[in-house]
């Protein structure tokens, strides 16, 4: 009996030990996907949100207490410096008048003639952005009855740490998010000086002039920008997938040899 016990557990040991050889023997290199270097026109892009802005935005405000008599021009209406765009009542008119309306019609047209309306003027080149009151309302210095701009452009907010990749001139790629199918280009034509605090990260603003805008485009919208920071024509390259990467090392497996007997190296790249 003890003679069977002892070869029982001897073929157990051999039988492990046969086991463990062949799990750690180190297997043949399987090689699932294959590629070639290729040449391509490589770029690192920046994608970025901005929002359409005007270039400068001026409210118009009167300068007395006062009705709004008349509004001559609506949102969107393009218009000149000095052109007068709202017709108005000071406080004392409007009482005025509105007792002479209560006389009789004489008084009133009377009234009409001696006592002016005021009339409130562009103070420069524009388009109507916002039309915030309408006639009849009573309004104060400290109350916009209109909002204008003289030029629509886009803004954005660029990382620090990207500033390098931005220069005066270079021409990104835009779109609107409400049209993500119709790009426009536009140039860098501002950089502030004076950097900004942003989700605990130094941004610094960058004006970008489009140079053809879309139809649809208003003050507000969310643009994607898309800025080519560096490029590189007919660079070798394959995909991300063959290349693998281990701390600060980036690495492929490249096979020689010849088809019968292939060797298989690691070689460190630059990416």
């Amino acid at each position: 009996m003890k003679k069977i016990i002892l070869i029982t557990t001897l073929f157990a040991v051999v039988a492990t030990a046969v086991f463990l050889i062949f799990k750690f023997k180190p297997s043949k290199q399987v090689i699932d996907k294959e590629t070639t270097l290729t040449s391509r026109d490589l770029y690192l892009g920046l994608r970025e949100n901005g929002f359409v802005t005007p270039r400068n935005r001026l409210e118009i405000k009167p300068s007395f207490n006062g009705r709004i008599e008349k509004i001559l021009v609506n949102e969107g209406d393009k218009i000149k410096k000095g052109q007068i765009i709202i017709l108005m009542s000071s406080s004392e008119r409007a009482s005025m008048i509105d007792i002479a309306r209560t006389i009789s019609e004489q008084e009133y047209e009377r009234c009409q003639n001696i006592y002016k309306l005021i009339p409130i003027i562009a103070y420069m080149d524009g388009f109507i952005i916002l039309r915030q009151k309408e006639p009849g309302q009573i309004v104060s210095p400290n109350e916009a009855i209109l909002v204008m701009a003289d030029d629509l452009i886009v803004e954005t907010y660029i990382d620090e740490t990207d500033l390098r990749y931005i220069k005066k001139g270079i021409r990104p790629k835009m779109y609107l998010d409400a049209y993500p199918n119709e790009n426009f280009e536009g140039i860098v034509e501002h950089i502030s000086y004076e950097s900004k605090l942003l989700n605990n990260v130094n941004v610094y603003k960058v004006r970008i002039k489009p140079l053809k805008k879309p139809k649809a485009f208003k003050s507000g919208m969310t643009v994607k920008i898309m800025i080519i920071a560096e490029s590189k024509k007919n660079a070798p390259s394959i995909a991300n997938t063959f290349i693998s990467e281990i701390g600060d090392n980036k690495t492929v497996t490249v096979k020689t040899g010849n088809i019968n007997k292939p060797v298989f190296e690691t070689r460190k790249i630059k990416t």
